[in-house]
């Protein structure tokens, strides 16, 4: 008997694993940052060393399991918004097939948790999966797509997503230049 639930709690578990990894990486760096500045020594005087790390720990899988979370939240309403645009599919089926394709994150989130001090690497590799997800993607739904609503969803698709990080880095950029400006030099 299939069960098309079974496949549910991948993303949830995907998104636990990418965030264990960058916040231990995001650990490691915020402690090495703090020895730097010479504030570690300090706060070992009121915390245990073990206290601090868990903490930092938490803090910074918790960031990034938000940040992904809202990333996955995002990429299904852009998925589900290019299916009623583009498909011909108005039963939900193909919704069902590409579900499988969470099994690329789970696989590539434990993958990361081998690379957790080599941040590049992980990056790459959440990159890398996200495009292998896109082609599952695409190869999953072109059966219900003419050929110009397959044109049109791999279109919107780029076009979002190129707007989206082109807007966070504009926002970025203008925010340090706020920040810049108004130091008292």
């Amino acid at each position: 008997m299939k069960n098309t639930y079974v496949t549910g709690y991948l993303p949830l578990i995907a998104i636990i694993l990418y965030s264990m990894a960058f916040g231990i990486y995001a650990e490691t760096e915020i402690i090495r940052l703090l020895k730097k500045f010479g504030l570690y020594s300090g706060m070992l005087e009121f915390f245990s060393e073990n206290g601090i790390k868990l903490t930092l720990f938490f803090l910074a899988s918790l960031l990034f399991f938000m940040f992904f979370s809202a990333l996955k939240l995002i990429a299904d309403t852009m998925i589900q918004l290019s299916m009623l645009f583009f498909s011909k599919d108005r039963q939900g089926a193909v919704l069902n097939e590409i579900r499988f394709g969470s099994l690329f994150y789970v696989l590539s989130g434990m993958l990361s948790l081998l690379f957790v001090n080599d941040i590049v690497v992980m990056v790459v590799l959440f990159l890398v999966t996200t495009l292998a997800y896109f082609i599952y993607f695409v190869y999953k739904t072109y059966s219900t797509l003419p050929l110009t609503g397959l044109v049109g969803m791999v279109f919107f698709h780029v076009a979002f997503w190129f707007a989206f990080m082109l807007t966070i880095v504009y926002v970025c950029i203008k925010l340090y230049n706020g920040f810049l400006e108004s130091l008292p030099l």
